[in-house]
């Protein structure tokens, strides 16, 4: 599956054992010196461009309120919380997210590596979702004060105090703490909290309104189109569920949606409760595709053990982070487990040259052996680290080693978020592009 850097070309080895020398794979390599202080501290997590997206949302805001030479009148203050919480949604919103990726991917190759570095980083839209939600809210509680402190009706300041406590506990439970450790609560409050919320904006816009043609009413039917739509495409279908191993289930569908590579789709066994979004994986000049499920808690347990016939999909396929290959020559792909699924249709695929890293172990007990033919087929220099047999490799070595190997413009790392983080920031650290999810949803 590999040879080492510097041996000369080797018999293939046997498809059913790992290459001998994949344990060596990055012995001798040197890491490349970090960069100066300066870029490092541009590459810290805390300034990613992430957080600097939700900043510039803030700047523009306070901004405004310099231009309006002091605290606004009470219309320019609901106006200026809407425009906002309008953002907030809006960016996620998954044909908008797609849009996104298709202006930012639109670059030749042949744009200088630092704009291309730049606009891969598309993924980090996030950030105007958040900065769009904490100015809103900001916003909304200025409004809420001066309906207090003017002519509020009693309709409007009690539609005006449950809806700042209501965002004050969506925000509140979105902070990464409480997502992280109580993530299916914190959806189903950022589901319900933000139907509730918007059921009131159209209240309490409703109550302030100047008459049908009042922009905030324009503002609101946006956001509610936005937000019923992906609704308005849900679908019941079959699926059929194959077990390499008691940890992991391979999801087929084929209902008459091919989706593009590179595409994640969300399923649910109860549409009200939790979604749960997986890279889609279409197989060239084949209908339907497949999903890859490990096993990574009480639902994806359930779903391996009590496979279902059908599921509840959403039919817009959003694009992931590795749709940024496009923007690049060629790409390493780094995986860790069932990190393989989002790299699989990009492999598969083949659009942009690529080397694969894979990690994660005994694939073949775990994957199946049809599912790691098919990799090697198409990645036959691919290195794959068996950790059961080699323990936990140093990724950041065998990225750059690939990276350095194959002439590689960027690296692609789909993992946990600690060796995400860690493979990511390892590298850009050192001035090398390098992508992966930021666990912002």
């Amino acid at each position: 599956m590999t040879t080492t850097p510097a041996a000369p070309a080797s018999p293939s080895p046997s498809p059913r054992h790992p290459a001998p020398s994949e344990a060596r794979f990055g012995d001798g390599v040197v890491l490349p010196p970090l960069t100066s202080w300066p870029r490092r501290a541009l590459k810290h997590p805390r300034l990613m461009h992430y957080h600097r997206l939700a900043a510039l949302v803030a700047a523009a805001n306070l901004a405004f309120l310099g231009m309006a030479g002091g605290v606004p009148e009470e219309r320019t203050l609901g106006h200026a919380a809407l425009a906002n919480l309008a953002l907030a949604v809006v960016v996620r919103q998954q044909y908008v997210v797609n849009f996104f990726f298709r202006v930012a991917t639109a670059a030749p190759v042949t744009w200088p590596l630092r704009v291309r570095w730049t606009l891969a980083k598309v993924y980090h839209f996030g950030g105007l979702h958040v900065g769009g939600a904490l100015a809103g809210s900001a916003w909304f509680l200025a409004l809420t004060v001066a309906l207090t402190a003017g002519d509020g009706s009693g309709a409007v300041l009690t539609v005006s105090y449950t809806l700042i406590t209501l965002l004050a506990v969506i925000v509140a439970t979105a902070l990464p703490a409480f997502r992280s450790r109580f993530h299916d609560r914190f959806e189903r409050i950022h589901r319900f909290g933000g139907w509730a919320a918007l059921a009131l904006f159209w209240t309490h816009t409703v109550l302030l309104a100047r008459g049908p043609g009042d922009v905030g009413l324009w503002v609101l039917a946006l956001v509610t189109f936005s937000v019923a739509l992906p609704w308005l495409r849900l679908r019941k279908v079959d699926v059929r569920i194959e077990r390499p191993s008691s940890h992991v289930a391979l999801a087929r569908f084929d209902h008459g949606v091919t989706p593009f590579a590179g595409s994640s789709t969300a399923i649910s066994r109860n549409p009200l409760k939790e979604w749960h979004s997986f890279a889609n994986v279409p197989a060239p000049g084949q209908s339907g595709f497949r999903l890859t499920i490990s096993r990574a808690g009480d639902w994806t347990g359930s779903f391996i053990d009590d496979a279902p016939s059908r599921v509840w999909v959403k039919g817009i396929t959003t694009a992931g982070v590795a749709n940024v290959e496009t923007l690049f020559r060629r790409v390493v792909y780094v995986a860790t487990g069932s990190g393989i699924g989002p790299c699989l249709p990009h492999l598969l695929a083949a659009e942009v040259p690529s080397r694969l890293v894979w990690a994660t172990r005994d694939p073949r007990r775990t994957y199946g052996d049809g599912l790691v033919e098919e990799i090697l087929a198409v990645q036959p220099d691919a290195v794959v680290w068996d950790t059961g047999r080699h323990g936990k490799p140093d990724m950041v070595r065998l990225a750059y080693a690939a990276y350095a190997e194959s002439g590689a413009e960027a690296v692609i790392c789909i993992s946990n978020k600690r060796l995400t983080w860690q493979v990511v920031h390892g590298l850009e650290q050192r001035g090398i592009p390098a992508y992966g999810a930021i666990w912002d949803s």
